[in-house]
C-alpha cells in the first residue's frame, strides 16, 4: 500500500502544481524554461505511474475487502465507462460542442472513471486508487473552470454536429475495445466478470 500512496502523491502531486502553486510554475517555466519542467514533470508523472501500477498490483495480490458491490454497479459502471471514453474523446477532437460546454473533458473523464470503479471494486486498494483520482479530478475541474472564468476562456464549437458525433464514435470504439479486450489483456480483470 504504501508504494501506491508514493506513487498517488508523484502522480497526483505533479498533476495539482497548477491547483496549489500556479505561481510558482509560472516563475520555474519563465527562469528555466518551459521544456525543463516538462521534462519534470514527465520524469516525475511516470515515476508516479510505475509506482501506482506496481503498489496497486500489490493490493490486489493480498487485497483487504471493505466491501462487496452488487452486480447491478458493474453493469451501471460499464455505462459510465462509456461516458468516461466519449469524454475522453471528445477531449481531443477540437471544436466539439461537448468541449465548449464542459471546458475540461478530459478531467471529466478521469472523474466518471473513478466514480464507475469505485462502484464496482470494493477492497481497500480500489478505494484508496480510484478515491484519490476522484478528489483529485473534483478539485482540478473546479480549480480549472474557475481559472477559466477569471482569464475569460470561450471555447469555440464548430458549426453542426459531425465533430461531436466524431467524439461519440471514437469514444464508444474505444469503450468497446477496451471493455472486451484490452481491459482484460492489460489489467487482468474481465468488466463483464467473463
Amino acid at each position: 500500500m504504501i508504494q501506491l500512496l508514493i506513487g498517488l502523491v508523484l502522480f497526483l502531486g505533479m498533476h495539482s502544481v497548477r491547483i496549489l502553486a500556479e505561481d510558482a510554475r509560472t516563475q520555474f517555466i519563465a527562469a528555466r524554461g518551459d521544456r525543463l519542467y516538462k521534462g519534470l514533470y514527465s520524469l516525475v508523472s511516470l515515476l508516479g505511474l510505475v509506482f501506482i501500477v506496481t503498489g496497486y498490483s500489490a493490493t490486489r495480490l493480498n487485497p483487504v475487502f471493505v466491501w462487496t458491490p452488487p452486480v447491478a454497479l458493474s453493469h451501471l459502471a460499464a455505462l459510465l465507462m462509456l461516458l468516461s471514453f466519449i469524454l475522453l474523446a471528445a477531449a481531443y477532437i477540437p471544436g466539439t460542442r461537448i468541449k465548449a460546454v464542459l471546458g475540461h473533458p478530459m478531467v471529466l473523464a478521469v472523474k466518471v472513471w473513478a466514480v464507475a470503479h469505485l462502484l464496482a471494486n470494493g477492497r481497500l486498494g480500489d478505494i484508496v486508487l480510484f478515491g484519490a483520482f476522484l478528489v483529485w479530478a473534483i478539485v482540478d475541474y473546479a480549480v480549472s473552470r474557475r481559472r477559466d472564468r477569471r482569464e475569460g476562456v470561450v471555447r469555440q464549437a464548430a458549426a453542426g454536429i459531425s465533430r461531436d458525433a466524431m467524439a461519440v464514435v471514437a469514444g464508444g470504439g474505444a469503450w468497446f475495445a477496451f471493455a472486451f479486450w484490452l481491459h482484460i489483456a492489460l489489467i487482468g480483470v474481465s468488466p463483464f466478470g467473463a
